[in-house]
């Protein structure tokens, strides 16, 4: 054997990328010549492998780094919803932070998850976004882990697709085009305006759609109100980048026909992460992030501010 060759390494990598542990095992004894490999000690090798990183997955620690924004999305594994948090570092790095395997997209379950990954070393007392779909147990979870420290960025691909949905071929097509040019506006003003006129007309074609339009309206427009859409907007507006980590996951995960369970899917879900993550490169302008971080804390003043205001005086 090669001095140097980490066969473990290897291993996993060939497994995840769908080579079978009975084809392996013949590849690799063939390269080592005889080395003796089977296939149950090509599996052993592998289920402590995977074990091993999703105890790393599970373990690392946050405290160095400052998170300005988290990703939260789910996908489905095997009938099981696995909930992912990902975050976005002051110097504009993406970092898978953890996840959760659950039945639906719950408050508690997600609760747990943020609760975990703060005892794990995530700090958000200077503000921090949370880009999310229109789940209402998302919603509910960081609001109340998160608090006043949070604001939240609804997706909006999410969002747009919700509203067509209720609309024909014909009007899709049309209105598709003129809601995403509505929210590239860079302007809060610009945007909310042009997004109301839209309103106006779709609620004649289709009044559900109109109200669709305008559940969580204004988390739509989040990143346009903290004034960086045009910095930020293009990495921030949507779930797309924690979508796109889902995706690698798919090529890894689709590959195994038959799952035991939880045990198993949890490793293969941690080692497909940690491939994945090797792969991920800085948000695109990474030099606007601190723009995010000081309108974040300017928003939780103007939040406190709000509140007072509105608080009953004290006799």
């Amino acid at each position: 054997m090669k001095a140097g060759i980490d066969i473990d390494d290897q291993l996993e990598k060939s497994i995840l990328l769908g080579l079978s542990t009975r084809d392996y095992a013949s590849v690799v004894s063939g390269l080592l010549d005889g080395f003796g490999l089977s296939q149950s000690s090509v599996s052993r090798a592998f289920q402590e492998r995977s074990a091993k990183a999703l105890e790393t997955f599970e373990e690392r620690r946050f405290d160095e780094e400052e998170f300005v924004a988290l990703w939260i999305d789910g996908k489905y594994l095997a009938r099981h919803q696995i909930v992912i948090c990902m975050g976005l570092t002051a110097d504009g790095r993406k970092i898978p932070m953890g996840f959760i395997e659950t039945t639906t997209e719950n408050a508690e379950a997600i609760k747990g998850l943020f609760q975990r990954l703060i005892h794990r070393g995530l700090s958000f007392e200077s503000g921090i976004l949370c880009i999310i779909d229109g789940s209402k147990g998302l919603y509910k979870a960081v609001r109340d882990v998160f608090g006043e420290f949070a604001a939240i960025q609804r997706c909006q691909w999410h969002k747009r697709e919700n509203v067509m949905s209720y609309l024909n071929e014909k009007d899709k097509q049309k209105y598709r085009r003129r809601l995403q040019q509505a929210y590239e506006l860079p302007t809060y003003k610009e945007a909310k305006k042009a997004l109301l006129e839209l309103h106006t007309e779709i609620r004649k074609l289709n009044r559900s759609a109109a109200n669709s339009m305008m559940e969580g309206f204004e988390e739509t427009l989040t990143l346009h109100r903290l004034g960086v859409f045009e910095e930020l907007g293009k990495s921030l507006k949507t779930t797309n980048p924690i979508e796109s980590l889902n995706s690698q996951l798919d090529k890894y995960l689709r590959r195994v026909k038959h799952w035991m369970h939880s045990d198993q899917r949890q490793r293969w879900v941690a080692m497909g992460i940690l491939e994945a993550e090797t792969k991920m490169r800085r948000i695109i302008h990474p030099e606007h992030v601190p723009m995010l971080r000081a309108a974040l804390q300017k928003n939780i003043i103007q939040n406190r501010e709000k509140n007072a205001e509105t608080e009953p005086a004290q006799e």
